[in-house]
């Protein structure tokens, strides 16, 4: 007798969200013994926080909501409930004897899946025929939640001296393809559906995703690439980060204060820049994205007499078509496949901007989803009938303070199932450790 589609999609969930632990689990091992109760990024928890939070999360989640389950060890259940991303400069003061061992930490996530599992293969979370609406939507909550985390993780773990990680036996980095030849690409005027529909469309999304709306959005032009680090080493070399004129007030005092004077991914080694790859370093590749906070990007852009395209705008050049109907991904209706673009944990580090030609869009704008999430100068904001998850009311709406900004595309550690058309992500306009480029536009 054949499977159900309830169990079909029970099943499916259940296997992605395996895969989603192998992925993190995988990340972990990259770390030193020595190395679990450091700091790589001043303004983000220990090492040792990640370790447990991600089986809090899907405990808190899960447990009791949607499968009945009593608390255990509720003291970790909250000690890792909750990330922190401070908005007024203050950093945590916690030291490592404030955080419980770490082999305490794998015994209570050992003790999660465990329970976890057994309880959902007695339940009937994840058919269609749950009686809770919300269970499919739990699930892809676990997953989407721990893959966004596989990404966080990673970039905090590029800020880790090498010496605290173990490095793969052979590490491959893209070669340099023809020379990138900049320009920009005329796109015309239409409209954009953003967001999705909550009645009609069937897939997953975060809450500030809905609801689908129209906008239209006037003729500009858009940088064919990303900004390369190429491109970024003309705007240092011509005095970019000593020149006020380029700055807002609250970015040139975040520059002086903290003596910002290149991205956070450049070291100089001597006599040239390199960069900070996952697993060393490498003379600077010009042909690479570059990646900077929002406050660098909007420099450049303004000393490049250009301007940091909106949401509605990326969202144009990116999914939009001569003929008017938008597509899924830039490229079209296929899935994301290697030679689309450099996403979904296929390699640690970047490509060159120009890598990936079959990734284009309709426009012929490369590289617009993956290797690297590009700025937006939207603030992060509800879309029109926005609602809170139930389940998690602060996804999104603790960050609606005015003080973050849309990243859209994907980078390459971004997992395939987030590189949807209405996926939003979002950070401070002076956060450098992301995995974000930017590219320009004239209006």
């Amino acid at each position: 007798m054949s499977a159900t589609p309830g169990t079909r999609l029970r099943h499916s969930l259940i296997s992605r969200l395996d895969q989603a632990r192998d992925r993190t689990d995988g990340i972990f091992r990259l770390i030193r013994p020595e190395a679990y109760y450091d700091r790589p990024i001043p303004e983000r928890h220990r090492i040792i926080f990640y370790l447990g939070h991600l089986e809090a999360f899907d405990w808190n989640l899960l447990s009791a909501r949607a499968l009945g389950l009593n608390p255990f060890h509720p003291t970790f259940d909250k000690l890792f409930a909750f990330g922190i991303d401070p908005v007024e400069g203050g950093l945590p003061a916690d030291q490592p004897k404030d955080w419980p061992a770490v082999e305490e930490v794998r015994a209570y996530n050992r003790r999660v899946r465990s329970d976890l599992d057994r309880a959902i293969e007695k339940s009937s979370l994840g058919t269609k025929s749950s009686t809770s609406g919300e269970a499919e939507t739990l699930l892809h909550v676990a997953i989407e939640h721990r893959l966004m985390h596989a990404e966080t993780f990673a970039y905090m773990l590029h800020q880790l001296p090498v010496v605290r990680k173990n490095a793969p036996a052979a590490l491959e980095y893209s070669t340099p393809g023809p020379p990138v030849e900049p320009g920009m690409v005329d796109i015309p005027e239409g409209e954009v559906a953003l967001g999705l529909d909550r009645n009609a469309d069937e897939s997953f999304g975060w809450d500030n995703e809905f609801e689908s709306h129209q906008a239209t959005v006037p003729a500009f032009s858009i940088d064919r690439y990303s900004v390369s680090n190429g491109d970024f080493l003309k705007f240092m070399e011509g005095g970019g980060y000593k020149d006020a004129g380029l700055w807002t007030g609250e970015s040139w005092s975040w520059v002086n204060e903290k003596g910002i004077r290149h991205p956070a991914f450049w070291v100089w080694a001597g006599h040239q820049w390199h960069q900070r790859t996952m697993f060393g370093e490498v003379p600077l590749p010009l042909a690479w994205p570059v990646y900077v906070s929002y406050a660098e990007a909007a420099a450049y852009a303004r000393w490049a007499g250009k301007s940091i395209p909106s949401e509605a705008e990326w969202h144009r050049a990116a999914y939009g078509t001569p003929e008017g109907p938008e597509r899924p991904f830039p490229w079209g209706e296929q899935a994301p496949s290697w030679g689309r673009g450099n996403f979904d944990f296929r390699q640690w580090d970047p490509a060159p901007v120009n890598a990936h030609p079959g990734g284009a869009s309709a426009f012929g704008v490369m590289d617009l989803v993956g290797n690297g999430w590009e700025w937006t100068s939207s603030v992060f904001a509800p879309f029109p009938g926005f609602r809170t998850f139930p389940f998690y009311p602060g996804y999104s709406a603790n960050f609606f303070d005015g003080k973050h900004y849309v990243i859209k595309g994907g980078s390459a550690l971004t997992a395939a199932c987030i590189l949807r058309r209405s996926f939003r992500n979002w950070f401070q306009a002076h956060y450098p450790y992301v995995y974000a480029t930017f590219r320009c536009v004239a209006r």
